[in-house]
């Protein structure tokens, strides 16, 4: 642990170790964090029975790798926490298994690979650029997320469609994605009581009209570059070099629905996830103005006209980020399935079983981490430190199935956060105090506000 005093930030209280499962029904619709016991911060493992299935939580890593590096294919993502995502994203890499999910990252993956986020990097500059310009015109304290919801949007529009949020298109989508957000509960019904195919999902008339009017957007978009790839005019970006790969086994490329439903993944994935983590990595500035003093001077080391080799001027701050994506993972919960009969730590683990792996319990397990909830950039240089990252930190998940736009968050973060702090002295507002829950994404019950005053420019290198 560094020598700077020890800051804990906020964390949801945990409920009872017994409760009904009626409570526990309605405890995890409304968060799932606060609905879990303390004990999973200690635990390697734990079981939860209902009468109609059989959890377990999982957080030994060897049990972890074993789920997500050695075996991935035998543990695929379970279709309960799909039932409540699938009026957005569809079929969506996000959503398959097996064949399926192996072919679309067959054709995914390529766009990832390479030079594609130096490529990117000049979107992420733009989008970082525009957002210190919206919060120098703000004053007095605000809600930060509807502005990291902004960037990360901007950038998923730059990189995968060379269009910045400010099309009438992409702003359309963003805004009818806010409203969707707000009307999609993470699980519904299905999620808890097996169902045939052909019984309802119970969604809401507000979830499959914002899903229906987010979809029928992105179609238009994807439409569109088909047209100019078929012309030799499409940009060379994300969607582009998608839409242009074809299966090195089968030579098939994806059809427009196809696309539509990776590009809605795309989208929640890395606008949501990103938005979630720069939201909650600004409070915790604000909350420590000597790591922001820090980040301020790598920032203003970037110069007015920074390149992508400049980012490994970024190193304290990419800590920065780091710790948080550990204390607050834009997805706290992950849920595979057991495709046949396990036995994990002497108990047997049924077929069909679920096996929750918790990134937010994982990376502040008290087993662990030295000082788990205490935030502390410099953790990462420490022994302990270094073997948490390897063994206990899957922000982006691990293996097969790890996030295709990893390396893209963790150039997006550091960059933006460098722009921010460079320009401006942040606080955190008493009256404030974000309360972490999660729906979608790990986000604050309140929103996430801060204040920003202007940063002396001749000053930020020198602190």
């Amino acid at each position: 642990m560094s020598d700077r005093a020890k800051f804990t930030p906020p964390k949801p209280a945990a409920r009872p170790e017994k409760t009904s499962l009626r409570n526990y029904l309605r405890l995890f619709r409304k968060d799932i964090l606060s609905a879990q016991p303390a004990k999973l911060y200690r635990a390697w493992m734990a079981e939860f029975k209902t009468p109609f299935f059989r959890s377990f939580l999982v957080n030994q890593p060897d049990l972890v790798k074993t789920v997500l590096n050695t075996r991935p294919m035998e543990f695929p993502k379970s279709n309960r926490i799909a039932e409540g995502l699938r009026p957005l994203l569809g079929n969506s890499v996000f959503l398959t298994n097996g064949e399926t999910w192996l072919r679309q990252r067959r054709i995914i993956d390529p766009a990832f690979e390479g030079g594609r986020i130096k490529d990117a990097f000049p979107a992420m500059l733009a989008a970082g650029h525009d957002m210190v310009a919206r919060l120098g015109e703000m004053h007095g304290g605000f809600d930060v997320e509807p502005h990291t919801s902004h960037a990360a949007a901007d950038v998923i529009f730059r990189s995968l469609f060379s269009i910045p949020i400010t099309d009438d298109t992409a702003r359309a989508v963003f805004h009818a994605f806010q409203t969707h957000q707000k009307a999609q509960p993470i699980l519904n019904l299905a999620a808890f009581i097996p169902l045939p195919k052909w019984v309802p999902r119970f969604h809401s008339r507000e979830t499959k009209r914002t899903a229906r009017v987010i979809r029928g957007l992105i179609t238009r978009l994807t439409r569109e570059r088909m047209a100019q790839i078929a012309a030799g005019t499409a940009p060379d970006d994300l969607a582009t070099k998608i839409m242009t790969t074809a299966d090195p086994q089968t030579g098939a490329r994806f059809d427009t629905d196809e696309m539509v439903d990776q590009v809605a993944i795309f989208f929640l994935a890395g606008h949501e996830t990103s938005a979630s983590a720069l939201a909650w990595a600004l409070w915790l500035l604000a909350a420590n103005p000597d790591v922001a003093d820090r980040v301020a001077a790598e920032g203003a080391a970037l110069g007015d006209a920074p390149t992508f080799s400049d980012l490994s001027k970024l190193r304290y701050t990419k800590d920065v980020f780091r710790e948080t994506l550990r204390l607050y993972p834009p997805v706290p919960m992950m849920v595979r399935e057991a495709a046949c009969p396990e036995h994990f730590r002497d108990r047997d683990v049924p077929k069909g079983s679920q096996i929750v792996l918790s990134p937010w319990h994982l990376q502040r397990h008290e087993r662990f981490w030295e000082d788990a909830d205490v935030f502390d950039p410099d953790r990462f240089k420490t022994d302990n430190g270094k073997q948490c990252l390897r063994d206990a930190f899957i922000p982006f998940s691990s293996g097969a199935r790890v996030c295709p736009g990893a390396g893209f968050a963790m150039v997006e973060g550091p960059l933006i956060l460098a722009l921010v702090a460079r320009a401006f002295h942040l606080s955190t507002l008493a009256q404030h105090t974000p309360v972490p829950v999660a729906h979608l994404t790990v986000r604050a019950q309140n929103g996430i506000w801060i204040s920003c005053t202007k940063r002396d420019a001749s000053n930020a290198a020198l602190v």
